[in-house]
């Protein structure tokens, strides 16, 4: 055992210097192409290197077009064609040092990251990491905990796919603003959650284990729902239809010793990264790779080897490589009407917002929430608790309640003009005796009377 960790940090330390010694470099070229601006990432390669790349592009808010990565021996090359969310080239100046920045040795480097679920203690906020069984008001039952326990929520996303549920949730002491790291209130949170999250149907098993260490968002969920094995799982539980369903296949190229995965979907932004995610975590290499995205329909191909060098070998294997893609192709789409929350932020919002929802029939699919200063910035993907689109009536009947100025419709399908309001709107206490009753359950509040 000793001799193995002498022997990986070795080889870790060995990489480092590698890594020093030829640091990545970044050009920015706006003259090639009319239509986009080319990233061109060149460096010593190491494990991991393609979706660091991609992550970095991607935290930037750039749409990736074209892609043509090779990294077939100690030397990895991209080139990106890239636009900025409105489709137009880049006009910023300093492009290339930020990405040189985070990909150098100061960059956070993916491998660090764990592969655990649970409560961890950041600078800024605590983070709580959660997995279970979908299913109506399970997110209205979270943040009802959390507000009880004076959590405040500073930011989350939800992932829901084939009944199952991911989330990452940041949280901070109502009282002191800063990260909860009381061993004892770390635990009764976790204690509490897991309550909620296996209810009485989540036979496959809920998780809030506690963990530490840096983490990133959008790679957590990804790994916390392999983990949870939502690929294996049918998609009419879901109520996906073929209609939507990507096109993945995976051959071996003999002659070269490669597997070559062909993949096919609609396109929608951050594609690249949850395939080359998904790969990596799979334990694949990708040694080379087309991308092309310049329509509604997005086209990858990867050649590609498992890291002990071998390519697929069995159809059980292969079968899964393709349950894997089309899974976290699906975990991101976006099912249902999407709502946006916009309003000062409380300690509570959401945990209201949601109970709203689900007092209406509302189940959400999807969640992202936003803090920036003061301000809320929330959106939710809902569906009606049977799995259908939401009636416009709901809706509305929904946005009076909350606030017709407060809750929005983002979809463009939903064209009505809603009527406009004067004066302000609080959520407030606007339900307490089903919320009182739930939370006696959970020994939060001695009487719900």
């Amino acid at each position: 055992m000793d001799h193995w960790y002498s022997s990986v940090t070795m080889d870790d330390e060995f990489e480092k210097l590698v890594i020093r010694m030829n640091p990545p470099r970044v050009t920015v070229d706006n003259t090639s192409s009319r239509t986009a601006t080319l990233i061109k990432v060149d460096s010593a390669n190491k494990r991991g290197s393609l979706l660091e790349v991609v992550q970095v592009l991607t935290d930037m808010d750039l749409i990736i077009r074209r892609a043509y990565i090779s990294s077939d021996g100690e030397w990895f090359m991209d080139v990106f064609h890239v636009t900025d969310q409105h489709g137009n080239k880049l006009s910023e100046d300093g492009v290339s040092e930020r990405i040189q920045q985070s990909l150098g040795p100061r960059g956070r480097s993916f491998r660090s990251l764990r592969r655990s679920v649970g409560v961890q203690a950041a600078p800024e906020h605590t983070t709580i990491e959660l997995t279970g069984r979908d299913r109506p008001g399970l997110l209205s039952e979270v943040f009802a905990v959390l507000t009880d326990l004076k959590c405040n929520v500073v930011a989350a996303e939800v992932w829901t796919h084939n009944s199952r549920m991911a989330s990452v949730v940041y949280i901070t002491s109502e009282a002191t603003g800063l990260p909860i790291d009381d061993p004892d209130t770390l635990a009764k949170i976790k204690k509490l959650l897991l309550y909620v999250l296996k209810g009485n149907r989540d036979k496959q098993g809920a998780n809030t284990a506690v963990s530490v260490g840096s983490t990133h968002k959008e790679r957590r969920l990804h790994q916390m729902m392999y983990a949870d094995r939502d690929y294996d799982m049918n998609d009419t539980e879901s109520g996906s239809s073929d209609r939507c369903k990507p096109l993945v296949t995976v051959d071996n190229c003999s002659d070269k010793g490669y597997t070559v995965v062909n993949l096919r979907c609609p396109d929608r932004p951050k594609l690249l990264f949850d395939t080359v995610c998904t790969l990596t975590d799979m334990q694949y290499v990708v040694y080379h790779a087309t991308v092309i995205a310049e329509s509604p329909e997005a086209y990858q191909e990867y050649y590609m080897r498992h890291m002990d060098g071998n390519p697929i070998s069995s159809e059980a294997e292969r079968q899964r490589v393709i349950n894997c893609l089309e899974a976290a192709i699906k975990r991101r789409t976006s099912e249902g009407m999407s709502l946006e929350l916009c309003c000062e932020d409380r300690v509570g919002l959401l945990s209201d917002a949601t109970r709203i929802f689900r007092e209406n029939g509302l189940s959400v699919t999807r969640a992202e929430v936003t803090t920036r200063g003061s301000q809320a910035a929330n959106v939710f993907y809902v569906i009606d608790s049977s799995g259908n689109p939401v009636k416009s009536e709901t809706i509305e009947a929904v946005r009076k309640e909350i606030g017709l100025t407060i809750l929005r419709v983002k979809d463009e399908a939903y064209s009505k003009s809603p009527p406009q309001v004067s004066g302000k709107f609080s959520l407030g206490n606007l339900f307490r005796t089903r919320s009182e009753k739930f939370l006696y359950n959970l020994g939060l509040i001695k009487s719900c009377s």
